[in-house]
């Protein structure tokens, strides 16, 4: 058996489980940016992609979603998903088919990706949080699941914006930041 990511299996979890997206892309995202060397890195920011355009989508951001459905095969043309465990042409299909969804205003519905590695399904299933869940759709108005980026805590975030712009402010007046 392939040694997945921990936070790979995490991520595939939220997406056929919780059909939580949002949280898909900040676990994939966050071991990302901690390993930027991994070779499958190019895989993980297009499967982050998926989730993000998946976000958008059921929140009714249709741009946002084709632009992120587009990014994410435009991606996978470059990069092979075998390794994770995925089917790659049916994943590009998929997305494919649901970009023409999105053009003939189809309403959201949730997607399961093509997992081909029976042990990956079984070590996921094991340890997610309701393994009969695993690839039943979403409640439509679920306002958690919806709204969930507006609803965390985002002072860190925000501080180190303003530190950045201290800094590059100083820099252009030539002076030191106050931090």
């Amino acid at each position: 058996m392939n040694d997945y990511a921990d936070a790979y299996v995490r991520y595939l979890n939220h997406f056929h489980v919780e059909r939580d997206y949002f949280e898909c892309h900040e676990v994939l995202e966050e071991f990302w940016k901690e390993h930027p060397d991994d070779p499958q890195a190019e895989a993980y920011v297009a499967l982050i992609q998926i989730a993000v355009a998946s976000y958008h989508q059921r929140r009714g951001n249709l741009r946002g979603a084709v632009k992120m459905f587009n990014a994410a095969l435009e991606r996978l043309a470059r990069t092979s998903v075998q390794t994770l465990g995925l089917d790659g042409t049916a994943l590009k299909s998929m997305l494919a088919g649901r970009l023409q969804e999105l053009e003939r205003g189809t309403p959201f519905s949730d997607i399961n990706l093509p997992i081909t590695d029976t042990q990956l399904l079984e070590r996921c299933k094991q340890s997610c949080s309701d393994p009969d869940r695993w690839g039943t759709s979403s409640e439509a108005g679920d306002t958690f699941l919806l709204h969930k980026h507006t609803m965390r805590d985002r002072s860190g975030v925000v501080e180190e914006r303003e530190k950045q712009r201290q800094i590059k402010a100083s820099r252009r007046s030539g002076g030191s930041p106050d931090l």
